[in-house]
């Protein structure tokens, strides 16, 4: 397979100096297919390339990666584009002895498992949800190793591989290192969640899909709040911003005039969640994290759920995302928006006493709460040296 230089000379030269290095130079690689990627990876490689010395590789696929500029010496980062041809190919021939990737899918689209080389795969989530509904059937079947954020990963994954007679994988209790990471950077005083003139910050920020929160409710939800008194930030979900801009145009223009309205497409910075007085959500991960972090309840519309899985039910466990929603905050249906106010001040008037009852929760839900990095880079070492022997 051939590529005319033409088309990929940046990530060509990249890929180049990539399979050039020794293979114990590229002995433990991360793969991000996005610029958001890095927050997921961000606590192992801080330990990794921190307290324990080691050298890795970063791949990744976002010509604007802020990875490609770092100054830590012992990360060597590559851009390899973003073809789907030319991923398929690198992949198909990749020589390296671990692979570390919030991709699930793998085999099934162009990110293979190597022809050539016995690499051991890993993977790291990008979202505490389950893995039986939200993702597709055999999205984590041909992974080594899975770094579990809490106890119902495990309980999932085992499952399945019993129901489909699948080779075990190494399950290993991690954590979420993104919440590591918002805990880490949770300012240290209270943040104002009201504005000058007294209105509480909302922030809207759900899932994606034809069935969302904005995709379905959005512009009647953010009427009701403004026409209640509140301030309103949208945070879209970048694939609603992909896929539905109209949709995301529509909210705009409609509300652009209002003071208290906002539209927050940047993504990848967290600092509205810390001020916010109360989390509007659907489906979304980020209700774990507002929750767990911010230890504050979370509101969520019940629009219908985005199955990937036809046949999850098959697995004998509820999703996380629906068995902890009334533990952690308040359900609220699609057709009842209208008292969303009432729900809004009867879910925030006791948050001392949220406060307590989340951890707890939080401990039960979560693995290695505040330590995920040291625990996944441990094991990536441990990895290593089984894949030596």
């Amino acid at each position: 397979m051939k590529f005319t230089k033409s088309i990929f000379d940046k990530e060509g030269n990249d890929i180049k100096k990539f399979n050039e290095l020794d293979l114990d130079e590229r002995s433990i690689v991360f793969y991000s297919e996005d610029i958001l990627s890095f927050v997921y990876f961000e606590q192992i490689i801080h330990e990794l390339t921190g307290n324990m010395g080691q050298q890795i590789c970063y791949l990744t696929s976002a010509k604007n990666d802020p990875i490609l500029k770092s100054e830590n010496k012992n990360i060597k980062s590559f851009y390899i584009g973003d073809s789907e041809i030319v991923k398929l190919k690198f992949f198909l021939e990749l020589k390296v002895k671990v692979l570390i990737m919030t991709m699930p899918d793998l085999g099934t689209y162009h990110i293979k498992r190597s022809k050539v080389f016995p690499v051991h795969y890993v993977h790291v989530f990008h979202a505490m949800n389950s893995t039986h509904r939200n993702y597709r059937k055999g999205a984590f079947d041909h992974f080594d190793s899975i770094f579990c954020t809490g106890y119902h990963h495990v309980q999932e994954i085992k499952a399945t591989e019993q129901l489909y007679n699948l080779k075990q994988k190494n399950l290993v209790e991690c954590g979420y290192g993104l919440l590591d990471k918002l805990q880490k950077t949770k300012p240290l005083q209270n943040q104002e969640m009201h504005t000058k003139d007294g209105r509480k910050k909302i922030l809207i920020a759900p899932s994606w899909g034809k069935n969302g929160l904005l995709e379905t409710v959005g512009m009647n939800l953010v009427k009701i709040l403004l026409d209640a008194g509140y301030h309103v930030t949208v945070r879209p979900h970048p694939m609603t911003v992909q896929k539905w801009p109209k949709i995301i145009s529509r909210i705009e223009n409609k509300f652009k005039d209002d003071s208290n309205f906002e539209m927050e497409k940047d993504v990848s910075s967290f600092e509205s969640l810390y001020s916010t007085y109360g989390l509007i959500s659907d489906w979304s991960g980020i209700g774990f994290e507002y929750a767990f972090v911010c230890e504050r309840p979370v509101i969520y519309v019940d629009v219908p759920h985005k199955n990937n899985n036809p046949d999850y039910n098959k697995i004998p466990y509820e999703p996380l995302e629906s068995s902890i929603r009334n533990l952690i905050g308040s359900v609220i249906s699609p057709n009842d928006l209208d008292n969303i106010p009432k729900i809004i001040e009867s879910t925030y008037e006791n948050v001392d006493l949220f406060k307590t009852k989340v951890k707890e929760i939080r401990n039960q839900t979560v693995f290695n709460f505040g330590q995920s990095g040291i625990k996944c880079a441990q094991e990536i070492v441990k990895i290593l040296l089984k894949e030596k022997s």
